[in-house]
């Protein structure tokens, strides 16, 4: 059995070079991080207060979302959203290769045992005559253990980290982007099945007034115009109808595509016009977004890791020192392996010095600055990005209020001028296409009515997602 105790046997200049490795590889030749200036004014161009208590990264989705059926449907898209799961196993991915690239800033060590059987030729032995002998060796072997003087492989490990800390970054904005997803996926959904159920009522509706006016035909009441204009409304809310109902089922495809599997049994849907999302959240100042949107933390883990390159390219220009060295037992027989006089070590230190590598090195470093510049273009257009998302979801919702009620009095308002339209008609007093132009009217305005609540809640959930929340389920999860 190898006797560990031979570890003690190290020789002093082996010790020494790992001590002064240790210390020196805490050095780094990479520049000093500085966070680049935020491209983007200190304040939004709309108001950004609102009156909700909690601010959108601490506002959990179940109570930004209060719809039990639209819980269980984000519920169920982080579990089973395939988007959502490759971006784990990227995280997965990214710290299998941090962890090895760390590993190389430490000795590897390996044992081994042989048995070496040979046969030494005639000449080179003195009696002139040839031998076959064999020999065991046993020990404990460190290769090619780079000294990181320059910080070369200390460089490495902080861009793998940072790396590895972007794909983190970048899990986190894949659940916010999807529980917004499948939100704004569920309301159109809602909405195609609102319209759809306004058109089913609209055709019966007319269904009912074009059999009226053909009695009123038949009996010399009304021209053929009359019914003309009344057949013209049933067809038109025919194709309404069927229209709504393709777009009704290609919304539900694609909201069970985000939610990763059939939908089945799920609690009651609320209209639109119930729904209660929170729509008045405070949004803060453009400053908050650098720590709170992981898009934006993403970017600057990737201007960290090109910054940390910065150093293992400038490293490359500067001698490499490695370390290989070995102790261990060596023998002709097995059993006596282990005697005295049996023991062996070696020390190899090999300094590597680049003089000439065609331009290589330089090329790197270059190209590492490059990557770096790009990487900063990246996170300032990402924090752009961020600015005008939240400033836009600000101007809408200033305005959104505003159009509902205006488009709900219009549709009133639409409503009152069926009736006395329907009634002038009746009496002979209006033609055939007023109403038709009346009635054609309000089907519209009914449409436009449910397309703007949907509007006005998907803003809402724009604006939690541009300002980061959406990765705590509750309050009491974010404490």
């Amino acid at each position: 059995m190898f006797n560990m105790a031979m570890t003690a046997y190290l020789p002093k200049q082996l010790t020494g070079a790992l001590l002064l490795a240790g210390v020196l590889s805490g050095c780094t030749m990479a520049p000093t991080y500085v966070r680049p200036e935020a491209p983007v004014a200190g304040s939004y161009p709309a108001a950004a207060d609102g009156q909700a208590q909690l601010e959108a990264v601490a506002l959990g989705w179940r109570q930004f979302f209060p719809d039990q059926r639209l819980q269980a449907l984000i519920a169920s898209a982080l579990e089973n959203n395939r988007d959502l799961r490759t971006a784990a196993l990227n995280i997965e991915q990214a710290r299998a290769q941090y962890d090895i690239t760390a590993s190389d800033a430490l000795p590897h060590l390996n044992g081994n045992f042989s048995r070496t059987r040979g046969r030494t030729a005639a000449d080179q032995l003195v009696p002139g005559q040839a031998a076959v002998g064999t020999a065991y060796s046993v020990g404990l072997n460190m290769t090619s253990f780079e000294l990181d003087f320059f910080g070369r492989v200390r460089s490495l490990k902080d861009a793998a980290l940072a790396s590895y800390l972007a794909t983190e970054e970048a899990r986190q904005s894949a659940q916010i982007s999807l529980i917004s997803q499948v939100a704004q996926a569920y309301l159109a959904e809602q909405s195609f099945a609102e319209q759809q159920r306004l058109a089913q009522q609209t055709l019966d509706s007319r269904l009912d007034d074009y059999q009226r006016d053909k009695l009123r035909f038949d009996v010399g009441a009304s021209s053929e115009l009359d019914l003309r204009n009344s057949e013209t409304l049933v067809q038109a809310a025919r194709v309404s109808l069927t229209t709504l109902a393709r777009q009704r089922g290609q919304a539900t495809n694609a909201l069970e595509l985000l939610v990763g599997k059939p939908l089945g049994e799920l609690p009651a849907p609320q209209s639109l016009s119930d729904e209660q999302i929170v729509t008045d959240i405070p949004a803060g100042l453009p400053s908050d977004l650098l720590t709170r949107r992981p898009d934006i933390r993403e970017a600057e883990q990737q201007l960290r890791s090109a910054n940390a390159n910065i150093g293992a390219a400038r490293a490359a220009f500067f001698p490499t020192i490695s370390l290989t060295a070995g102790i261990g037992n060596s023998s002709t027989s097995l059993g006596s392996l282990f005697s005295a006089g049996s023991r062996t070590w070696s020390f190899v230190p090999q300094l590597t010095l680049p003089i000439f590598e065609g331009g290589r090195n330089r090329a790197n470093l270059s190209l590492s600055e490059i990557r770096k510049n790009l990487a900063i273009a990246n996170y300032e257009k990402t924090i752009q990005s961020a600015f005008r998302e939240v400033a836009d979801a600000l101007v809408a919702r200033g305005t959104l209020e505003d159009q509902l009620a205006a488009q709900d009095a219009f549709v009133k308002a639409q409503e009152q001028r069926v009736k006395l339209t329907d009634l002038r008609y009746k009496n002979g007093i209006a033609s055939s296409t007023d109403r038709l132009n009346a009635e054609r009217d309000l089907f519209s305005a009914q449409q436009a009515l449910i397309q703007t609540r949907q509007l006005r809640l998907n803003n809402a959930i724009d604006l939690y997602r541009s300002l980061g929340g959406g990765l705590n389920e509750n309050t009491l999860a974010a404490k």
